[in-house]
């Protein structure tokens, strides 16, 4: 059991998608969902940046139930109300489940959302970097907090010379094998007696 630990510079339910049931990391962090297993928890803490100033806060802990493929994630009925409409709310906008596979051009389909130009058009440099890993992370055992979730705890933060919030680009790995982090911090989460989605993204409150 790992736990996969980033910044979540922008929290707007796209990137993960907290929503209908499922937390879903089916876009951005291609090492995350390329290497991620069943069982390994995801980590996305808040930005330290001065128009943020959400340093060491949760936004989202997710621990991984099932994975799928881009074509799995696009014809299961489950994940239907995840495809994206610009038009909609601002839940229905953020959906995630963006590509469809084209057997004619052979080559995915991207629909209008966050991913894509302003007029909707595709954007190919998104393209690209999402589905080369042809991979979705997903999950019923998580707890989205957006902008208001709860400074993680020192003992997680100073845990032998361990830090579980990564500070920065990239991502930090910690593994069972070196350390009982990841059981603590599995703890921890079962201690705050939350589940699911608890409060809306804190980009949300900037869009409307």
């Amino acid at each position: 059991m790992r736990l996969y630990s980033y910044i979540v510079r922008y929290d707007c339910g796209f990137a993960p998608n907290p929503f209908f049931g499922f937390c879903t990391l089916a876009t951005c962090k291609p090492n995350i969902r390329k290497h991620a297993q069943v069982g390994d928890w995801i980590v996305g803490s808040g930005s330290a940046d001065r128009s943020v100033r959400k340093g060491g806060v949760l936004v989202y802990a997710m621990r991984v139930t099932e994975t799928l493929t881009f074509r799995q994630y696009w014809n299961d009925a489950r994940f239907g109300r995840k495809k994206p409409n610009l038009y909609a709310s601002l839940k229905l906008a953020s959906g995630d489940n963006i590509y469809r596979w084209s057997r004619r051009r052979k080559a995915w389909d991207q629909l209008p959302s966050y991913h894509s130009h302003i007029d909707g058009s595709a954007d190919p440099r998104h393209v690209q970097r999402d589905t080369r890993v042809d991979r979705v992370l997903a999950s019923t055992d998580f707890v989205y907090f957006g902008g208001h979730g709860p400074i993680i705890p020192h003992k997680l933060r100073k845990y032998g010379g361990l830090d579980v919030v990564k500070t920065g680009r990239g991502l930090k790995v910690f593994s069972d094998a070196d350390t009982n982090l990841v059981r603590d911090f599995g703890a921890w989460i079962d201690s705050l007696a939350e589940h699911g989605f608890v409060h809306a993204p804190l980009d949300w409150s900037r869009r409307r």
